[in-house]
């Protein structure tokens, strides 16, 4: 190369010169809008990590005023500091879940009574004791329900494992003793067969 231009004014060499810049270029390009998708995807994971975590953390302070509100007046400083709490915490993606009359899934409710109701053909949530709450798909915590339904199919502790393989092995303990061989029977015989009296001495 002399003062900048290429020594070969081959046209086609130039071409083809030309073509793998370009082609370098464009991968470099394409590596680059990639490594930029992989940052904003692993910033965005990071940030559900982390409204997660403080939502999650958050759960025992709506508890706490739920209980306030159910127990207490609502005088017009609780109900502000309610609706600015769930409107904040719902602005971060907080979802609330959990009615009566609910089908119970046990994937978001956590059953802790069952009534028994032998008309019934599912488990119905007849009672929130306490609601659930998820951020989009991920689940913060399980709803804790009162349930109707069917009863619990009978317990058996060897359901799903079949019968327990029959032992034919017999324990030390459990195996019989020994025949006892009878004593001879005391059968009386005459005077003439019966053994003669050893002298007294």
């Amino acid at each position: 190369m002399d003062n900048g231009r290429p020594q070969n004014t081959n046209p086609t060499e130039l071409r083809r010169l030309l073509q793998e810049r370009t082609e370098d270029l464009q991968w470099v390009k394409a590596e680059y809008d990639n490594y930029r998708k992989r940052v904003r995807r692993d910033r965005m994971a990071i940030r559900h990590i982390a409204v997660a975590n403080v939502l999650r953390a958050l759960l025992p302070v709506l508890d706490a005023v739920d209980r306030t509100c159910a127990h207490e007046p609502m005088t017009p400083g609780l109900k502000d500091i309610t609706d600015t709490l769930r409107a904040q915490l719902g602005s971060l993606g907080l979802e609330t879940f959990g009615t009566e009359g609910d089908p119970f899934d046990p994937a978001r409710h956590e059953a802790v009574v069952h009534h028994v109701s032998p008309d019934a053909d599912e488990l119905i949530c007849t009672e929130i004791l306490r609601p659930g709450y998820r951020l989009g798909d991920q689940l913060l915590r399980p709803a804790h329900v009162e349930v109707t339904g069917p009863p619990p199919p009978a317990s058996n502790r060897l359901a799903g494992h079949g019968e327990a393989p029959h032992d034919d092995t017999e324990r030390d303990d459990e195996r019989p003793s020994p025949p006892v061989r009878p004593a001879a029977p005391n059968t009386w015989a005459p005077s003439s067969r019966r053994a003669p009296p050893r002298p007294s001495i």
